[in-house]
């Protein structure tokens, strides 16, 4: 065989090259070859498109066919990134690289760019996206508020015999992947439930780990947060958070209240029981003071006492529960009123854009009547 390649090398000349373009082909061959080259790249550089060099760039790909099996030696990125990076900021942009998958003679060689969308930050700069919006999905009808009670951490780690801990990791990088998808998509308002006020019963170790998890998850997407435009709210009971995770809070609030493009509201030690229960405590005090008479209680009234109130669309379009339970858990109980429901059987570890998208497509072909008859 290398007595056969060697051959043909000789019987055709190198190519001629002018300075127009360029193509260049990396393999790698993994044959037993008796030399010290064993392992090295052919290049075949072509420059220009005169036609006179055609039928030499059909002789070199068959020379390179004729050889034992070989594994292509994809380009390497130019992304600065490392995948491990990556993963912690869920909000990197970057394009795919073309992957040339065979080589045959008698066949053109072409490069498809990838089809992507193309947006601008805040500050000005524009960006290649990778994901444009889904062709399944409308755009008018996107809803302004979807809402996430995200469940099966626990049971995810268990069918993996892992601990609780590697399930909460697992499922804080399905939220990051849904936050960017929100932002990608249009979405304005994502509510999820992170911690019930009910969750204070369980394990020790469990809570201290959760509450760790919350500060180092705001700590390090703090700058994807401001770069995205981003804006991030907390409700909940915060007296019972640790003292490190309410200044924090408090600070990403402050740096991102400015922010338009995705209101991301995270409930933690939130009941829908009490948030309901503290707006009647604060609108009667109103009542006893004087502020207020009894005939100026409403709806709207109460609406501006929940916790809520911090967003434009206090009520949710959309509620997506994951592990195939079929209940809300004491979840936005008043703003819940006429939500489309979406419980899906993912435990939320694996729950992506696949399962995002069935949602919204589910939400898209649903009638919203509020009680009306539509003719």
């Amino acid at each position: 065989m290398y007595e056969k390649r060697r051959r043909l090398q000789l019987a055709y000349p190198p190519l001629q090259l002018n300075r127009r373009s360029t193509i260049t082909i990396h393999t790698q061959t993994t044959a037993q070859v008796n030399t010290t080259a064993q392992r090295s790249n052919f290049e075949v550089r072509a420059r220009g498109k005169e036609t006179s060099n055609k039928e030499q760039l059909v002789a070199a790909t068959t020379m390179l066919s004729l050889s034992l099996p070989i594994h292509l030696k994809p380009k390497p990125s130019c992304s600065s990134r490392t995948r491990a990076q990556q993963s912690q900021y869920p909000f990197s942009h970057t394009q795919t690289q073309p992957t040339l998958h065979s080589l045959r003679p008698h066949k053109s060689l072409t490069t498809t760019v990838p089809n992507v969308a193309v947006k601008e930050h805040n500050d000005g700069n524009a960006v290649a996206e990778e994901d444009p919006f889904p062709e399944e999905l409308r755009e008018e009808l996107m809803p302004n508020h979807v809402a996430v009670i995200m469940d099966g951490n626990g049971r995810w780690a268990q069918q993996r015999n892992l601990s609780a801990s590697m399930g909460h990791q697992a499922g804080a990088r399905s939220l990051r992947e849904l936050v960017e998808l929100s932002c990608k998509w249009g979405i304005r308002v994502l509510t999820v439930f992170a911690f019930s006020y009910d969750n204070w019963i369980r394990p020790q170790v469990e809570v201290d780990f959760l509450m760790s998890l919350f500060e180092r998850e705001i700590k390090s997407q703090m700058q994807e947060f401001v770069r995205e435009g981003i804006r991030i709210s907390v409700i909940g009971d915060s007296s019972k958070l640790p003292k490190s995770l309410q200044k924090l809070i408090s600070d990403a609030e402050e740096t991102t209240k400015d922010n338009s493009r995705l209101q991301f509201i995270v409930a933690v030690s939130y009941s829908g029981k009490y948030d309901i229960v503290q707006a009647c405590k604060s609108i009667a005090s109103n009542v006893k003071d004087g502020t207020i008479q009894l005939e100026d209680i409403s709806e709207s009234m109460v609406e501006q006492e929940l916790e809520t109130n911090c967003t434009e669309y206090p009520y949710p379009d959309l509620l997506i529960r994951t592990s195939g339970e079929l209940r809300v858990s004491n979840f936005l109980l008043w703003q819940l009123a006429y939500t489309e429901f979406f419980f899906a059987q993912q435990l939320w570890p694996d729950f992506g854009k696949a399962e995002f998208l069935e949602a919204l497509i589910s939400y898209q072909q649903r009638q919203r009547r509020y009680g009306a008859r539509l003719s």
